[in-house]
């Protein structure tokens, strides 16, 4: 069977699938999207949404356990790991189908199915009984995502060495952890398992955790994350990992240090993820793959004509939202909307749910040095912020980046209470392209964490007033 009638098809309905596809059908664009296991891809099912239910429940027990700092007190405070798990679970449902209604508001045809190329414009989808039908469009998105990478030598079991899906539903709790991996994966699941009781460990093969953010912030979160009681250790490879039906022995070599033999009960790989290229048809296309990414240009638009990619399927930032800007950029590109712009990766946040958390946007202090700035930087400690100290939780610090001689916010970076929800605040004003003056002129509510977020703008120019 074959169904034409399509302006647009939409393989994958994560973040940047599902968006694009409402997207193009408010454009007017008659609109299929094709989606072989959940609404709502990984990140609603199996990342972004679930494991914030974890974290929250962990965040919970935590203060549980130190409630006597708020003049509280209670026995045999415990928890119960298949409740947390079913919690995070329903959450996870609740939104799947809240996509489902998205679409049919929308008017998006829902196919069920495995979709491949199968010529230009056209998708063969096959469903779980085998049954095949061509759908045809002149535009036609790839938004399938992507998964856990693993190493030689380093593969999961699902048992006892687990991806991100595993660790997400633990039948228990894992006395000894080992985390591979610092990333925000690595770093939010090592928060999870230590808030809860887990002794763990995690492993980095380059110099810092976190990688990815400013090196001030790094040493922060690192001494916080030891301070909890997390082990870590940098520039150092987990050379082997033997499963066997206790435990994981695992082979830990720092550079340049002696190898360390350590037993774990379970093991969390989180070295990165690959782009899901297989089994799409790409073969005999003018598509290009680069280390398990589709390359794309600045429109999304890959090498053969009518065909895209976005999300985590080209690469990173691997952030739902980014996958949401670009669903919506490559739709309004192809359907003739003006005043479309290319996406600026510096201006898309990154947030990391940890204990505390971390949040970013725009350039880490050494990269706007190495792109020939000359910097003003700002800090705000939470240690002097009010409401920090109110609520319990003033750990960390805020700080700002700024052009010295033409006041631009080149970047800001935060560890501490809830700076997932205040970086927003330098989202907005670089893509408005504010200055410190602007900045700094705007009054801030007292008390409020965000009152931080101007004291590190004053800091930067020698105008603190409250530190």
């Amino acid at each position: 069977m074959t169904r034409d009638g399509f302006d647009c098809l939409v393989v994958g309905t994560g973040p940047g699938g599902y968006v694009a596809a409402i997207r193009a059908s408010q454009l007017g664009l008659r609109t299929a999207v094709i989606e072989r296991e959940h609404l709502g891809g990984i990140c609603l099912n199996w990342g972004c949404i679930p494991t914030k239910a974890l974290l929250r429940a962990a965040e919970i027990h935590h203060t549980l356990q130190n409630l006597d700092a708020y003049g509280f007190s209670a026995k045999d405070v415990s928890f119960d790991m298949k409740k947390l798990v079913a919690r995070s679970r329903s959450v996870a449902r609740r939104l799947s189908g809240g996509v489902k209604h998205l679409m049919k508001k929308n008017g998006v045809t829902v196919v069920d199915g495995h979709a491949r190329l199968a010529g230009p414009g056209t998708l063969a989808v096959s469903d779980a009984e085998g049954a095949v039908q061509e759908l045809r469009a002149p535009h036609v998105i790839l938004a399938t995502g992507a998964r856990a990478r693993s190493l030689p030598g380093l593969e999961p079991d699902g048992k006892r060495i687990w991806t991100y899906k595993e660790a997400m539903v633990p039948e228990g709790l894992p006395e000894r952890l080992l985390v591979v991996g610092s990333g925000a994966i690595g770093m939010e699941f090592a928060s999870f398992y230590g808030d809860l009781g887990s002794d763990v460990t995690v492993v980095e093969v380059l110099p810092r955790v976190l990688p990815v953010e400013d090196e001030e912030i790094s040493k922060v979160a690192r001494k916080s994350f030891e301070k909890r009681g997390i082990t870590i250790h940098t520039s150092t490879v987990v050379a082997s990992l033997e499963s066997g039906a206790e435990a994981v022995q695992a082979r830990i070599e720092p550079d340049g240090g002696e190898p360390i033999d350590a037993v774990f009960d379970r093991v969390i790989l989180a070295v990165g993820i690959t782009g899901n290229v297989e089994d799409l048809g790409l073969e005999g296309t003018s598509v290009q793959v680069d280390r398990g990414h589709v390359i794309v240009n600045e429109w999304l638009e890959t090498g053969e004509p009518g065909l895209y990619a976005i999300g985590d399927l080209v690469g990173p930032p691997w952030l739902a939202h980014k996958a949401s800007r670009e669903g919506v950029l490559c739709v309004e590109r192809f359907a003739g909307v003006a005043g479309v712009h290319p996406l600026d990766t510096t201006r898309v946040p990154g947030c990391t749910y940890t204990r505390p958390q971390v949040a970013s946007v725009g350039l880490t202090e050494q990269a706007a040095i190495e792109r020939g700035h000359s910097l003003r930087v700002g800090r705000s400690p939470f240690a002097a912020n009010g409401k920090a100290l109110a609520i319990g939780d003033n750990e960390g610090l805020i700080k700002t980046i700024f052009d010295a001689a033409t006041g631009e916010l080149l970047g800001a970076h935060m560890i501490g209470p809830e700076v997932t929800e205040l970086i927003q605040g330098y989202a907005i004003a670089r893509s408005l392209e504010a200055t410190e003056a602007e900045l700094m002129h705007t009054i801030f509510p007292h008390p409020t964490l965000s009152e931080s977020m101007h004291e590190s703008v004053l800091d930067a120019y020698d105008r603190a007033l409250n530190f």
